[in-house]
């Protein structure tokens, strides 16, 4: 499986303030190729959110434009305001391995039960300089195998004290059933360093758990699963100043 929908834009909050809370419905698009994204149409609507930029570092070169909404409703208010932003096919096509190459478009729901320190997680987004997103499908029949390695995932993280919160959100329409991402927010690279470190001995039965689930999901459920990670790209993006107060010189730089 490649990636779906690298390329954009983080939407948040119809307010256009910094997000407090994770937002109950991400809208996803995808642009293959790490390309600039049209920031210009938000702007001209002047778009009651914030749209944070990002391209791929890993994988194949794609863009993402995330829009974050409190409902459907929103999502409609913003197509009516700004139209089909930023949909861009492959001149050559999507790929037939790419698990979400079906549709450009998806909608994703929060899963706040399957998020890792979410609180600190969504407070991270305006700081963050990178994204790590992890992509899984599975079977229908897995969804709960899958909730279970989730859970010895988030064990594992607080038994060693990994400073690495997520947020987890189910796709419900533009990909087949089963598929979940991942979007954990990261303020610098460096802190991918403390998941390589070797587990303490005192973690080593959370983890070795993990590891049973882990092969039991892959082996019975899991039909692909991938990590991908993105940098943001202030130049791509559209925030409000609450959103870049809290990293002003990485937002508003002074040309």
């Amino acid at each position: 499986m490649k990636t779906i929908l690298l390329g954009g834009i983080l939407a948040f909050s119809a307010a256009a303030q910094a997000p407090t809370e994770p937002p109950p419905i991400l809208q996803l698009i995808r642009r293959p190729g790490a390309v600039i994204a049209p920031i210009r149409p938000y702007a001209d609507a002047r778009a009651a959110v914030d749209a944070v930029g990002m391209v791929s570092i890993t994988g194949p070169p794609e863009a993402w434009q995330i829009e974050s909404h409190q409902s459907f409703a929103s999502i409609e208010d913003l197509d009516k305001a700004v139209g089909p932003v930023g949909i861009s096919p492959s001149p050559s096509g999507p790929s037939q391995e790419d698990t979400l190459a079906l549709s450009s478009t998806l909608i994703a729901f929060y899963r706040p039960n399957w998020s890792y320190r979410a609180d600190q997680a969504i407070r991270l987004f305006p700081r963050a300089h990178y994204f790590h997103v992890t992509i899984y499908r599975v079977r229908p029949d897995a969804e709960n195998d899958l909730g279970e390695l989730v859970k010895l995932r988030r064990l594992s993280s607080d038994s060693v004290n990994l400073d690495r919160p997520d947020l987890a959100y189910q796709v419900i329409s533009g990909a087949p059933s089963g598929t979940f991402i991942f979007v954990a927010p990261l303020t610098s690279l460096k802190t991918m360093d403390e998941g390589v470190a070797e587990t303490p001995v005192y973690a080593e039965a959370t983890a070795a758990a993990r590891a049973k689930t882990a092969n039991k999901v892959s082996a019975d459920g899991e039909i692909s699963r991938e990590h991908l990670l993105f940098r943001v790209e202030p130049r791509m993006s559209y925030v409000s100043d609450d959103f870049a107060e809290a990293d002003r010189q990485f937002w508003r730089p002074k040309n």
